[in-house]
């Protein structure tokens, strides 16, 4: 009796561990795509707006209950997975990049478990002004009132990053933290000088300015430039066309690309059928938004900063792409 006893038990103890094993494999997680919470950004943003269609598409091809929640974008986002509080996030790489690494707004709380779907499309970095300002470069705003974006936001992100690479720091300027829309009043009103947009483009609250403005995108070149993009290998390069804001010439500047994350809790499976169900369907997902326009599926597994989900790189090894 005892022998079969401890039979048991150690038949149970396999099968605990084998359990936990299966469990652990492929995502690392247990979680399937029942309940689907997608964190993006605030209601009128791109983020929201393709999230919006992505859990649609969720529930009509593996009857998700996929729900999308409004967020304060990147920096909020990458909480929240790490969290376990959204399956899935849109954010950009600069965020995941200081998560992992423990830097910035995450400096107190990395987020090294944080796994990618794919790249999106890129957003460029706007340093925008009025031609009545009278400034031309980056370098004249010392001294200037500047909106840098909401407090820990991606656009903060990136206004901190490219003032430390021109060899300023925010005592150099007047630095307000204000939303687009709030930013575009401000300078609409006299009240601020310069503000940082990062956005594809174009982006609508600066269509909005140049209605009534002449507007002027200040060129991120030169050292500055070339600082960030020796520091930060996922920037890239690119410009500002004049007829994007119908300003006087073009303006180079940077781009970061924007990411899809997974939670970790994922399971592969789980990560292989919500990759698919997202870049099979960029046709459909191109309703809720034009910048889906610009995402090209052959380069996004070419994610710089973070591992891909298992689920994903099932997905786009089976696509050829990796």
């Amino acid at each position: 009796m005892l022998k079969r006893l401890r039979s048991t038990a150690v038949a149970a103890a396999v099968a605990s561990i084998a359990l936990v094993a299966s469990g652990c494999a492929g995502g690392g997680g247990d979680k399937g795509t029942d309940i689907v919470t997608i964190a993006t950004g605030g209601s009128s943003g791109v983020y929201y707006q393709v999230g919006a269609g992505y859990a649609n598409l969720l529930k009509d091809s593996l009857g998700s209950d996929a729900t999308v929640q409004a967020t304060g974008a990147s920096v909020e986002n990458v909480t929240l997975v790490h969290d376990g509080n959204a399956e899935i996030a849109f954010t950009q790489a600069d965020a995941v990049d200081q998560a992992i690494k423990g830097e910035g707004p995450f400096e107190d709380k990395s987020a090294d478990n944080i796994q990618a779907i794919g790249a999106l499309y890129d957003q460029y970095i706007q340093v925008v002004t009025t031609e009545k300002s009278g400034i031309k470069t980056f370098d004249d705003l010392k001294g200037k009132k500047i909106s840098v974006g909401d407090a820990n936001s991606g656009v903060e992100l990136n206004a901190r990053a490219v003032v430390k690479a021109y060899g300023y720091t925010y005592d150099d300027f007047n630095v307000d933290y204000l939303s687009y829309a709030d930013a575009i009043d401000a300078m609409k009103n006299g009240q601020l000088d310069a503000a940082f947009f990062t956005s594809g483009i174009p982006n609508s609250a600066v269509s909005d300015l140049a209605t009534t403005e002449k507007v002027v995108v200040l060129p991120l070149d030169g050292e500055g430039a070339k600082t960030l993009l020796d520091e930060y290998d996922y920037l890239g390069e690119a410009t500002v066309p004049a007829d994007t804001y119908k300003s006087a010439e073009d303006a180079k500047t940077l781009t970061i690309p924007n990411l899809l994350i997974a939670s970790p809790d994922l399971t592969e499976e789980a990560g292989y059928e919500m990759t698919k169900v997202f870049y099979d369907n960029l046709d459909k997902l191109e309703k809720s938004h034009s910048s889906v326009a610009d995402i090209d599926i052959d380069k996004a597994a070419d994610v710089k900063v973070a591992e891909l989900h298992p689920g994903a790189k099932k997905y786009f090894e089976e696509k050829g792409l990796l």
